[in-house]
C-alpha cells in the first residue's frame, strides 16, 4: 500500500496568523488532531493537539503575555515539516513516525499538499490487520500519576516521554487516562482568572440582618482529575492484537491499559502498532 492509498484529502489549513482558538475549532468540530499552516499555496508548518496542549502549563510564556488562544498558529506550528510523496510505501511512512517521533506527514506531489496521512490512517492498513502476537509482546511501560497532582506535573511528565499517562487513585486503583487531546481541548479555567492556588477575597451573600461578608477562598489549581478521561479500557496481556485494535475501535480510543490480576502491567499503544509495522 501507498501513501495514496490511507491518505486523508482534502485538508484542512489555517494561515500562520490565524489564531490557536480558530485552530482548535476546527480540531473540534471536524473531529482531527492537525491542521497545516499555509501560506497561500506553500506550505508553512503543522499545527497539532501536541503543540497546543504542551503550552498549557501556566509557566510557559504564552500564559505570562496574553491568554494561548490568542497566540498566532505560526508561533506554535512545526516548521518545515516532513512530506512524502504520493507513491511512498507504508513502512517507510511507519519508519519515519518512528525515527522522527511524528504522527502525520503531509503528501505532497509536485509541490502541492494533496492529502495527509496520520497514524490514524495507518492503522486502516492491511499490514496492520496482519499483526497477529499478543499484546504482551509489544506493550511499553506507562507513566502514573496521582489523581490529585497538579496541571503542570502532568505536562512536565507527557513531555519527557513524549506519552500520555495513566491516573492513579490513592489506593493504586486506575482513574482515568491523559492524553494530549484532554490538555489541547480542556476548556474549563479557574473561575477567577490568573489566581488559581492562590487565595483570593471574595464578597458572600448579606445575611438576614442585611450585612455582607467578605472570606478568603482557596482556588484549587487544575489536578489530572479534572482533565482525564474516564473509565479506563482494559485488556489482558495475552489479548491477540487484531482484538485489541478491534477493542480500541470500539471505544474510540488509541491505546489500552494491560492489568492483570488487578494490577497494572503496561499499556499497549497505536504507536506500539506502528512500530510493528515499521519492522
Amino acid at each position: 500500500m501507498l501513501a495514496r492509498d490511507v491518505m486523508t484529502a482534502p485538508v484542512f489549513v489555517v494561515a500562520p496568523d490565524a489564531t490557536v482558538a480558530h485552530a482548535r475549532n476546527l480540531m473540534v468540530r471536524h473531529k482531527i488532531s492537525r491542521i497545516l499552516v499555509m501560506d497561500g499555496d506553500t506550505l508553512r508548518g503543522i499545527i497539532t493537539k501536541k503543540d497546543i496542549a504542551y503550552r498549557m502549563r501556566q509557566g510557559e510564556p504564552a500564559w505570562r503575555h496574553r491568554p494561548l488562544d490568542r497566540i498566532p498558529v505560526g508561533a506554535l506550528m512545526t516548521q518545515h515539516p516532513v512530506t512524502v510523496a504520493p507513491d511512498t510505501g507504508i513502512k517507510t511512512i511507519a519508519r519515519a513516525f518512528v525515527e522522527k517521533i511524528i504522527s502525520s506527514v503531509p503528501v505532497v506531489d509536485d509541490g502541492n499538499v494533496t492529502g495527509i496521512v496520520t497514524k490514524t490512517d495507518l492503522m486502516k492498513s492491511a499490514l496492520v490487520r496482519q499483526l497477529d502476537c499478543p499484546v504482551k509482546d509489544v506493550m511499553e511501560d506507562v507513566s502514573k500519576v496521582n489523581l490529585h497532582h497538579s496541571l503542570d506535573h502532568v505536562i512536565t511528565v507527557m513531555r519527557e516521554r513524549h506519552d500520555k499517562v495513566l491516573v492513579m487513585e490513592d489506593d493504586g486503583v486506575p482513574a482515568g487516562i491523559i492524553t494530549e487531546t484532554n490538555l489541547a481541548f480542556y476548556a474549563s479555567e479557574p473561575k477567577f482568572s490568573g489566581s488559581a492556588g492562590k487565595e483570593v477575597i471574595i464578597t458572600r451573600h448579606r445575611t438576614a440582618a442585611g450585612q455582607s461578608r467578605q472570606g478568603l477562598l482557596a482556588v484549587a489549581l487544575v489536578t489530572a482529575g479534572d482533565v482525564m478521561t474516564s473509565p479506563v479500557i482494559t485488556t489482558p496481556p495475552e489479548t491477540l492484537l487484531p482484538d485489541a485494535i478491534a477493542l480500541m475501535e470500539k471505544h474510540h480510543v488509541n491505546s489500552l491499559v494491560v492489568m492483570e490480576h488487578d494490577t497494572v502491567s503496561g499499556i499497549i499503544k497505536r504507536d506500539d502498532i506502528i512500530k510493528e509495522v515499521a519492522k
